[in-house]
């Protein structure tokens, strides 16, 4: 890993995977984050969800988040409505929107998460 005056470079190869609560089959790694890079405003984690893996529904009071699709398919709930989604889509949810996404594919389900602010006050 390269650290100078703030900047970093890390390789995904050096971030262990995490499994964060109300996920299920459903992994991330942390790869820019306040605890990994110091970083005030954003969080930025590639999720990868096994087949049959998924993560509550939920909503965040004031973070706002993308999902960007990398691999795979599966549904992406938001406020009770389902839509198939798959690669290359990108989702944005705003503060209050309850969602959740499941991996309805037969393979990993991969995706980028950048959330703003990084924690939901």
């Amino acid at each position: 890993m390269y650290e100078r005056n703030g900047a970093s470079i890390r390789n995904i190869a050096e971030v262990l995977w995490e499994t964060p609560p109300a996920h299920y089959d459903a992994h991330s790694k942390m790869l820019v984050t306040p605890a990994t890079a110091g970083t005030r405003r954003f969080d930025h984690r590639i999720s990868s969800y096994q087949p049959k893996g998924y993560v509550a529904p939920h909503r965040h009071k004031v973070q706002e988040q993308i999902y960007h699709v990398l691999e795979g398919e599966g549904l992406m709930e938001l406020d009770g409505e389902r839509t198939v989604v798959r690669a290359q889509d990108v989702i944005h949810i705003p503060p209050g929107v309850e969602h959740a996404l499941y991996n309805t594919g037969l393979r990993d389900l991969v995706f980028l998460v950048i959330t703003t602010p990084p924690e939901d006050g």
